[in-house]
């Protein structure tokens, strides 16, 4: 797979303002040939000087037949999504336009190559981990790391229970606003536990709803509301990160990068 890993390697050439001189960091062109688009990649003169340089060598490595523009602009900096996008049109090549007015193509896409990192969330309410992951790679925060995520986003509305945890998800009887009987099964975590055995004693059954608990993959990224927990480290013979239940987008950003630095240290 050939991925520009920035927009200025990426040359407009269906006009010539300098003649057939090309941009300094110049490496590939993007040419229109009137029935198509096609992609060449190109050398420019090393021994050259100033802002544009002559060609000393070229070549096309996606003919205009193999080659599909992309109609919508894009993030460009969103990598996993246009690899995906461009594996969907079904052409060797997809040139992708940025919401900027940037260029950039994708040739031969393969997402073999791309890191997973397993996501462990709960709803409802909101996946806050899951979601604000969403919303970082959108924005192409995660570009340049190379990975792919995989949601494991839990509903504890299929739990069988009578309690849940709090009144924010919509649930009529809670833990955090309803007195308890002894007896009830419980759908929570350690906290809940504690909670409970605080409060009522230790009557209950508990239906373990934390997403810590659900880790199967690695690497992986897992909300958990303990704060002794947060970190790298391994759950489970897993190694992942924990954020707290509340980390801003900042703290799972910083999470993710730490995360994908110590699994490349593996």
């Amino acid at each position: 797979m050939i991925f520009p890993g920035q927009c200025k390697e990426v040359g407009h050439a269906s006009t010539k303002p300098c003649g057939d001189q090309v941009y300094f960091l110049s490496r590939y062109l993007v040419r229109d040939t009137g029935t198509g688009y096609e992609v060449l990649e190109i050398t420019s003169d090393p021994a050259g000087s100033g802002m544009m340089r002559s060609i000393v060598a070229s070549k096309v490595v996606a003919s205009a037949g193999e080659t599909y523009h992309y109609p919508e602009k894009v993030q460009i900096h969103d990598r996993t999504r246009l690899i995906g996008l461009a594996l969907d049109t079904g052409y060797r090549c997809t040139i992708f336009t940025g919401l900027d007015e940037h260029m950039t193509f994708v040739l031969d896409p393969d997402i073999s190559g791309l890191l997973r990192i397993h996501v462990y969330d709960v709803t409802p309410p909101r996946p806050s981990l899951s979601a604000c992951i969403r919303e970082l790679e959108s924005a192409g925060l995660f570009g340049e790391l190379s990975v792919i995520f995989c949601h494991h986003t839990r509903d504890i509305t299929q739990v069988q229970a009578d309690v849940y945890p709090c009144r924010a998800a919509g649930y009529t009887r809670t833990l955090d606003a309803d007195p308890m009987q002894g007896g009830e099964r419980v759908a929570g975590c350690l906290t809940s536990s504690q909670f409970f055995t605080q409060c009522y004693g230790k009557d209950f059954v508990l239906e373990n709803i934390c997403p810590l608990e659900s880790v199967r993959e690695e690497p992986f990224i897992a909300r958990c509301c303990r704060s002794e927990r947060e970190g790298l480290g391994i759950s489970g013979g897993k190694c992942g990160v924990v954020v707290h239940w509340g980390a801003s987008p900042a703290q799972i950003a910083r999470a993710v990068n730490e995360l994908v630095v110590k699994w490349g240290l593996k």
